[in-house]
């Protein structure tokens, strides 16, 4: 436990300089954030990542399923989901404080190929999942932040630290989970080929029986999957993704709302407020308002 609580002090020395918004670090694919984050901004189509709480807490809601994770966990999400986040400052008032690496899929295929093939099949489903925080994962994240302070040494070691980090979750229960991603025949890699397909095409009407044939499933296998893997169906899906871009393009762009309503997809507007208010709480205009004065408020503090 010593050692464990002398590596998470290492990682925030390493991390202190994050600020409350995603903080590149000068190491391909590794961020870092810090402080309190706007909830709008919380609020996203997440990409595949492993995230590390260094202080602090965080939730994560999907759908209806909320998880909650802190410096004693580490987060995973192996494919692209629409979420809800809120962070929290430790109990002692310390900032939240978070690492992250984005997933490379070709990374996770090359590792993949030099393991040997694990014994058994799990029985998970999900794209989504935190699990217990390891020493040897701690270390690997502890070399890979001291790159940050050594930028020469970058090019040469960040990729070996990559691969000892994906190689450290590999042999956790997450494990499973960036097999199937990286597996082309995996019904969470096929479920993928649609989550690319309506993310890319969110505003057009989606057939389920189409998306069923790109991912090579019959359409109640299809569906079955689908709802495994990101806890929504692929209607819903497509509507949280119209949502969030929606929710973009009015504070963004200062767009109205019948007009960001019909450019995501929606044929009425008044359907659009309707699922806008079930999602984030607030109609459209309302939120959008509240989003603004938020972000003035940010910025003159």
């Amino acid at each position: 436990m010593r050692g464990m609580n002398n590596q998470l002090k290492k990682l925030r020395a390493l991390a202190q300089h994050a600020e409350n918004r995603r903080t590149e670090t000068g190491i391909p694919r590794v961020a870092m954030v810090q402080g309190e984050i706007p909830e709008h901004m919380l609020a996203a189509v997440y990409e595949p990542m492993i995230n590390l709480i260094l202080q602090g807490s965080k939730s994560m809601t999907i759908a209806d399923r909320t998880l909650h994770y802190d410096p004693a966990t580490y987060f995973v999400m192996s494919i692209d989901l629409p979420a809800v986040g809120q962070v929290h400052p430790s109990a002692s008032g310390e900032p939240y404080l978070a690492v992250s690496l984005t997933l490379d899929p070709v990374v996770l295929t090359t590792l993949l190929a030099d393991l040997p093939k694990p014994l058994g099949q799990h029985e998970q489903d999900s794209g989504f999942s935190v699990a217990a925080v390891t020493p040897e994962l701690m270390d690997a994240w502890v070399r890979m932040l001291h790159l940050m302070g050594r930028p020469e040494e970058i090019a040469a070691l960040a990729p070996v630290y990559e691969r000892e980090i994906l190689y450290r979750v590999l042999q956790g229960p997450h494990g499973w989970m960036l097999r199937d991603i990286a597996a082309p025949d995996s019904a969470m890699a096929r479920v993928n080929l649609a989550i690319q397909h309506i993310r890319q095409d969110f505003a057009e009407p989606i057939r389920v029986d189409a998306l069923a044939q790109l991912a090579s499933m019959s359409v109640s296998a299809f569906h079955r999957h689908f709802k495994a893997v990101t806890a929504l169906s692929p209607l819903q899906y497509q509507k949280r993704v119209r949502l969030l871009q929606a929710r973009t393009l009015m504070v963004a762009n200062a767009s109205s709302v019948t007009r960001a309503a019909f450019e995501v997809g929606y044929e009425s507007a008044t359907q659009f407020s309707r699922d806008y208010t079930r999602v984030f709480g607030l109609p459209p205009s309302r939120d959008a308002v509240r989003i603004l004065g938020e972000t003035r408020s940010s910025t003159q503090h």
